[in-house]
């Protein structure tokens, strides 16, 4: 009940049950007043007294409510004492280490030493910052990163976003290679696996890396900072910011679409989401890190998969998807070129010189169709080439991988 209802009601009349003669009418000329009787007078002085106390009582409990509504947010954003994150961000005096404070906040800055510098001077006015990252295999000339910068001048109107961009290294040679080329680069350490070759998909290399990875865009979000992380074997065609869920907590594209947005039957794919920086996000990383003892020995991408039901449940996090039609990927191919594609992803695809070549394919077709006449672009007939080297290498079944 809030505070303005509670003092519509005690304005009411106080009705009293009636006593015989509680009062006396006075019957000797028409129209007088009736004498109050004691009764009268202590109900006019208890609601007197009442109304005072009771308003403040009543302005008192708006402010716990407050409280309580906030406590019962930051249950929603993911510290649930039965919850697997809850348990999994308990100390072992049984206190929470779920938010980095003092000791842990000073110990969160030495493990990305100069982010928080180095944010500011990327981020666009509304502090979002578009994040990828590289090894010395992906960053050696002529490679990944090569294509991906070379994307974003080759496409619509979005050459700019690439002083929005920061490329995370986890090996010396590729930090050294991205600050040949680039202007914002990050060396982040990874000493738990050889990190720079071309590590194949769920090697001991790769899956340190997409944690890392994960670990330091908890980092952006805990700063203050949005982040559009994007693999750097996504092509970026066309500004991919207007599609971008404004309600959502994650927009997020997906390996293959169901045709709605919200539903959680979509296939998230990692290697292209938006994240914006909440209480409730941060939680959400937390939380999706803080899984992975539950799920190995998997990556990012297949965890989140497996626990997207407990965000939104447990943690109340609103996520989007993207439609395969603007952000194309090799798993849901459509080979048409149209005037609303986005971005294509060289997902589903193993082994990086099939990347190469088959990205190689996609950047030559693009620069064909933006050189097309506008009444030949309409007419719908360019297309991408068809990813065969991928699908061959999907279709090959290659041996398990020893970590």
């Amino acid at each position: 009940m809030t505070t303005l209802s509670v003092f519509m009601l005690l304005r009411r009349p106080l009705r009293l049950p009636p006593f015989a003669g509680s009062r006396r009418r006075a019957d000797t000329q028409m129209g007088s007043m009736s004498k109050p009787s004691g009764l009268g007078h202590f109900g006019s002085f208890l609601l007197g007294a009442l109304l005072p106390t009771a308003l403040l009582f009543f302005l008192a409990s708006d402010r716990v409510g407050e409280r309580l509504t906030s406590s019962i947010s930051s249950i929603g954003n993911g510290y649930l004492l039965n919850s697997p994150a809850r348990q999994a961000n308990l100390t072992s005096d049984g206190g929470s280490a779920s938010a980095p404070a003092g000791d842990e906040e000073e110990e969160e800055q030495d493990r990305f030493p100069g982010l928080a510098e180095l944010l500011p001077r990327v981020a666009m006015a509304d502090r979002t910052v578009i994040v990828t990252s590289v090894n010395d295999a992906w960053a050696a000339p002529g490679s990944l990163l090569d294509l991906f910068r070379e994307s974003f001048r080759n496409g619509e109107g979005i050459e700019h976003l690439l002083n929005h961009t920061l490329i995370v290294a986890v090996d010396a040679g590729g930090f050294d290679r991205c600050r040949a080329v680039h202007p914002h680069c990050y060396r982040l350490e990874v000493k738990s696996a050889n990190v720079s070759a071309a590590n194949r998909f769920l090697s001991k290399g790769y899956l340190e890396i997409v944690w890392a990875k994960l670990s330091l865009q908890q980092r952006v979000l805990e700063l203050g900072y949005n982040y559009l992380f994007t693999d750097v074997d996504v092509m970026w065609l066309r500004d991919p910011f207007r599609h971008i869920n404004l309600y959502a907590d994650v927009t997020m594209s997906c390996d293959r679409f169901s045709g709605e947005p919200e539903s959680l039957k979509n296939s998230p794919n990692t290697g292209f989401y938006y994240v914006k920086s909440t209480e409730r996000t941060v939680a959400m990383v937390r939380y999706w890190r803080a899984a992975r003892p539950r799920f190995p020995p998997h990556h990012d991408q297949k965890i989140l998969d497996n626990i997207k039901s407990e965000l939104v449940g447990e943690l109340g996090v609103r996520i989007a998807f993207l439609d395969t039609a603007l952000f194309g990927t090799f798993c849901e191919f459509r080979d048409g070129i149209d005037g609303r594609v986005c971005t294509m992803h060289a997902n589903c695809c193993i082994g990086l010189d099939n990347k190469v070549r088959e990205l190689r394919g996609v950047v030559a077709a693009w620069k064909n169709y933006t050189a097309l006449p506008p009444a030949e672009k309409e007419a719908g007939k360019a297309r991408w080439p068809y990813p065969t080297r991928c699908r061959a290498a999907r279709r090959a079944k290659p041996a398990p991988i020893k970590n």
